[in-house]
């Protein structure tokens, strides 16, 4: 099997490897973030960071799939698994091949991990975790609910709350959310 580096390529695809320099053992910084840029590569480089050995095209694409509907590949539909599956074949896993970043054998519907591979994974580091283990969001958002139920009950008059203690109340609770996650992650790094 010909290597990435001297396999064919099409007119306008560029250099089969992002380094254009004698070392084709490092990715270009530009290259990576172009690569990185699409969910469904980086997804891809995701479910290759779990095992060395090779893919099949298939199982790569529900996966995929699952991630992107946020449920388990038993749930999902055949519609959602095929739109991943063309979209995978046709465009992204040859890119990443083209690259040299994975071995993508398209007759088999085989993909296979790389030396460049493990470049992309700094990046990576945290995507596997669920943006739903973060309590930020929750507590911003129930901040503004808090602040909201606040202000309707002013202007309905159920509360004889001045508006500029409510306008200070709004503020202040905004702050004091702001100021804690900014305390907090400064203390998690």
């Amino acid at each position: 099997m010909p290597s990435p580096a001297s396999s064919p390529r099409s007119v306008g695809e560029g250099p089969s490897r992002a380094s254009t320099s004698d070392d084709d053992s490092s990715l270009d910084p530009d290259d990576i973030y172009h690569i990185l840029q699409t969910r469904r590569r980086r997804d891809v480089l995701r479910y290759l960071r779990t095992t060395d050995d090779p893919v099949l095209l298939s199982d790569l694409a529900e996966q995929v799939a699952a991630w992107e509907h946020e449920t388990t590949v038993e749930n999902l539909h055949s519609d959602q698994r095929q739109r991943v599956y063309i979209s995978l074949y046709q465009s992204h896993l040859p890119k990443l091949d083209t690259r040299g970043i994975i071995d993508y054998d398209k007759d088999r519907g085989t993909i296979t991990s790389t030396d460049l591979t493990p470049q992309f994974d700094p990046y990576l580091a945290g995507v596997e975790e669920s943006d739903s283990d973060d309590p930020w969001p929750y507590r911003y958002a129930g901040t503004v609910g808090c602040s909201g139920l606040l202000l309707a009950v002013t202007a309905s008059g159920l509360v004889s709350v001045p508006w500029l203690a409510v306008s200070i109340l709004t503020v202040l609770a905004f702050a004091v959310v702001t100021a804690v996650h900014v305390y907090s992650a400064s203390v998690e790094t």
